[in-house]
């Protein structure tokens, strides 16, 4: 499950290096091809939740290796692909689709197939063999990009998925219920629906607005800004509105006692609960994160994809350490102490970061803080998925795990969302007043507004290649000026932001209370009243039937 997890991990790190390659090859936008990656995530987050729930009502070998024989052939479409349409088919949606999948999977395995010390080594594993693939993507994805093409990147997967397909064997070959229970279709839907609109609302919120338009939003030949406003607020209604619908129909049919896509008990389970908010919190600092920070690096200190990854490479080391060797310290410290001092951890790192912010930063000079920043997300996610998944009775792991992916899907949408958009905002309104102070002019807070707007759409996005292929339209003396600018526009937003992704992990600790002081043990039916009734009533029925 944990190489299971690095290939899917490892797929979405390592092509985002190999955007530009595609522009050019695909002759194409960024936009398009960004527009793959974002399909992927919606498309994930949207079935997620459903197919959290397949181990339930099959065998959970077989629902991994057809799983995964999807995934490889929608690798293999995308590495075969032609134009922009079939890599959005292979990529976008049959991978994305998969991936749906897998996630949950991985967690509803360890589950079952662990219990106590082993189970939190196991989830501290996954993690790190996570963090892991994230950072060495891109090392990866940037070496055969540039030495010899990116849809090796595809092919490499295949040969994992091929591997992982020989372990599968020692998979569980049976269901989680013994009652083959139908599809909640209704339930379905709406998770459906909420996902989606969520996610979609979270992504059209940086560049259209959160509540007021920032600019048109035309599909075709219809432009969608009803009352002036954005559609990010129109979508993110529509998905909590989804969201509230499925509670109450989720609710209605356990009453009726039919089967819900997610039993009530765990939709109301507080310990369970508490550890979701927390997970969610965590996901939305780590996507910030790993947004602003690589596109620093490569815009202002002009590393390449390579060396991105090597200075992120003190965190994926300190990551999978601290993940895989502090499960065993709960039997000393309390989990919820642990992941606290992780939250902390993560916020000084941040803060060094910020005070090294400036041209003399050095991958050695960033060691440090990377490292304590990966041992931070280590100390969390050593406790936090085993406490979370083990407050939930294991019969309903696979539930639960849906659940917990969703969180994790919309935070990591949120996240870039809120700190891109916030980082993106920050660099192009600092580059225009850089330009108006040179200038000597005076513009009205309207007038400024426009001007960030215009400058966003002319460079697209603030990595070096697209500052370099607007520069050179300029005049030298232009030129000049504006390289200077740019880089101390860079340099603010970057400190900018890190001072938001602190009150973000403020946010986290203070979400972190709400988490029991124990690992709790759903199984053993005294901390949960709820699941033995559940279950109760589950036998009541069976008898019934029977």
């Amino acid at each position: 499950m944990s190489l299971t997890t690095f290939i899917v991990v490892l797929n979405a790190s390592l092509m985002n290096v190999a955007i530009p390659t595609m522009v050019d090859e695909f002759d194409t936008t960024v936009t398009v091809i960004q527009g793959a990656v974002a399909l992927y995530s919606l498309v994930t987050a949207a079935l997620v939740l459903p197919a959290g729930t397949l181990p339930s009502r099959h065998s959970i070998r077989r629902v991994l290796a057809v799983a995964l024989l999807v995934y490889a052939g929608g690798t293999l479409v995308a590495s075969l692909s032609w134009n922009t349409t079939i890599l959005y088919l292979g990529w976008s949606l049959i991978q994305g689709s998969a991936a749906a999948v897998i996630f949950p999977l991985t967690f509803t395995v360890l589950i079952i197939s662990y219990e106590d010390d082993d189970r939190a080594k196991a989830f501290g594993l996954l993690a790190g063999v996570s963090g892991v693939g994230s950072t060495i993507g891109p090392i990866i994805g940037g070496a055969l990009t540039t030495y010899a093409s990116w849809r090796w990147g595809f092919t490499l997967q295949l040969v994992g998925v091929g591997v992982v397909l020989f372990f599968a064997q020692y998979v569980s070959p049976n269901p989680l219920s013994e009652t083959r229970r139908s599809l909640d279709k209704g339930g379905t839907v709406l998770s459906i629906v909420g996902a989606t609109s969520l996610v979609t609302g979270f992504l059209l919120s940086g560049k259209y607005g959160w509540l007021i338009e920032r600019r048109p939003f035309v599909v075709g030949e219809m432009q969608f800004n009803p009352f002036g406003t954005s559609p990010a607020i129109w979508f993110l209604g529509v998905g909590l509105l989804g969201f509230a619908a499925f509670v109450q129909y989720e609710r209605r049919l356990e009453r009726a006692g039919k089967s819900p896509l997610v039993p009530l008990h765990v939709l109301t389970n507080r310990p369970f609960l508490a550890g979701v908010l927390t997970y969610n919190m965590r996901s939305i600092i780590s996507a910030g994160f790993f947004f602003i920070f690589p596109v620093y690096l490569q815009a202002v200190l002009g590393y390449t994809a390579f060396e991105t990854g090597v200075a992120l490479l003190p965190y994926s080391l300190a990551s999978i350490l601290f993940s895989t060797v502090t499960p065993n310290w709960r039997k000393y410290v309390s989990p919820k102490t642990l992941i606290q001092i992780g939250i902390v951890c993560m916020g000084v790192a941040l803060v060094l970061l910020y005070e090294q912010t400036g041209p003399d930063q050095t991958i050695v000079r960033m060691a440090l803080p990377v490292a304590l920043y990966g041992a931070g997300v280590g100390l969390i996610l050593a406790q936090i998925t085993n406490m979370t998944m083990s407050a939930v009775p294991t019969a309903y792991s696979a539930e639960a795990s849906g659940v917990l992916n969703v969180s994790y899907s919309i935070g990591f949408s949120l996240g870039t969302a809120v700190i891109g958009s916030y980082f993106l905002g920050r660099f192009y309104g600092s580059v225009v007043d850089g330009v108006l102070r040179a200038e000597h002019v005076t513009v009205s807070t309207a007038q400024r507004n426009d001007l960030v707007i215009a400058l966003e759409d002319a460079a697209e996005t603030a990595t070096d290649a697209t500052q370099q292929q607007f520069l050179n339209q300029l005049t030298p003396a232009q030129r000049q000026l504006l390289e200077g600018i740019f880089e101390a526009a860079m340099f603010d937003a970057q400190r900018a932001t890190l001072l938001l992704l602190v009150l973000f992990v403020l946010l986290l600790l203070i979400a972190s209370t709400f988490l029991p002081r124990q690992i709790p043990d759903a199984d053993d039916g005294t901390d949960h009243p709820e699941s033995s009734q559940d279950a109760t009533r589950e036998a009541s029925e069976t008898a019934t039937e029977d």
